[in-house]
């Protein structure tokens, strides 16, 4: 396999209802580096990217996009169900194999350290930069909340001010192994409440599966209410036992699942041991995929 590999990185800014700003923050990163794939949502009122560059071009392009974010997106007038505290919510930079998570790490703290600096916003590290620590250590209780523990002497920004910006907030800055962010909408006459017990059961925290993070939430744009997740160990939690556990609790609940929905990338092994459930082909995984065996050839 090619030793110069891309790193990735899946920016999420709050902004999913104007489309011209969505559009001036993909250019922003397109300028620089190969954008892959915007997914957009109004419920959320969220937008994820993901991008890929060189160590150099990726930081540009999101030093770029967060600059974008910072002049385009007011937090005064942002209204969504997915908890926040910044208009650049949360920037993780992702090594696309293992070997190269020390040059992602790297990148994520230049990253850090240019939107401190130059764009003068307060800037957290989470994950690999971070011991492990992740983003709803600083959303509970949104950007009012995470103000009253920085002047309390609870927690400090690693890098910028120690004052959030009233329109933009901060921004959660970090390096991390590659994860998928995975929605289930439930059918007809399911409510939030339903989504919220279901969220439990599923998640780590609950005694579910493992690096399961998952929230119960009622999108009423989209007229459903979604378990949403992040599947930070894909290897350890397989998305076919997930949907399949949560199609299970909804059915005893007395609803349906409705549909699944992917946001952004996902890695083509997880995909792979999704197919060789399905398929019932027994020791079925990534190497038995033809591309990305010529890749690595």
């Amino acid at each position: 396999m090619s030793s110069d590999l891309p790193l990735e990185s899946v920016p999420n800014f709050s902004e999913g209802r104007d489309r011209v700003v969505v559009k001036a923050i993909g250019e922003a990163l397109a300028e620089h580096a190969r954008l892959l794939d915007i997914h957009v949502d109004e419920d959320h009122n969220r937008s994820v990217f993901t991008v890929v560059g060189d160590d150099r071009a990726l930081v540009t392009a999101l030093v770029a996009a967060i600059e974008v974010a910072r002049r385009r997106i007011d937090l005064r007038d942002h209204e969504g169900v997915h908890p926040r505290i910044g208009a650049a919510d949360v920037v993780p930079i992702v090594p696309v194999r293992a070997g190269d998570a020390g040059r992602a790490k790297a990148a994520a703290l230049e990253l850090a350290r240019v939107v401190g600096e130059r764009l003068e916003l307060p800037v957290f590290l989470y994950a690999d930069c971070a011991d492990g620590r992740g983003p709803a250590f600083f959303r509970r209780g949104g950007p009012e909340e995470l103000q009253r523990r920085i002047d309390a002497g609870e927690l400090s920004p690693d890098f910028g001010p120690s004052r959030l910006d009233p329109a933009a907030g901060g921004v959660i800055v970090g390096s991390r192994r590659p994860l998928i962010a995975f929605n289930v909408n439930l059918g007809a006459g399911a409510t939030v409440e339903i989504a919220r017990e279901i969220a439990t059961v599923v998640r780590e925290r609950g005694g579910g599966f493992p690096g399961v993070r998952a929230l119960g939430l009622e999108l009423r744009r989209a007229g459903h209410a979604q378990v949403s997740m992040n599947v930070e160990d894909w290897e350890a939690s397989a998305l076919h036992e997930i949907v399949a556990t949560i199609e299970r609790e909804a059915r005893t609940r007395g609803v349906d699942v409705e549909s699944a929905e992917l946001v952004g990338l996902m890695p083509a092994g997880a995909a792979a041991a999704a197919a060789g459930a399905a398929l019932r082909i027994d020791g079925f995984d990534a190497s038995r995929l033809l591309e990305l065996r010529l890749l690595q050839d």
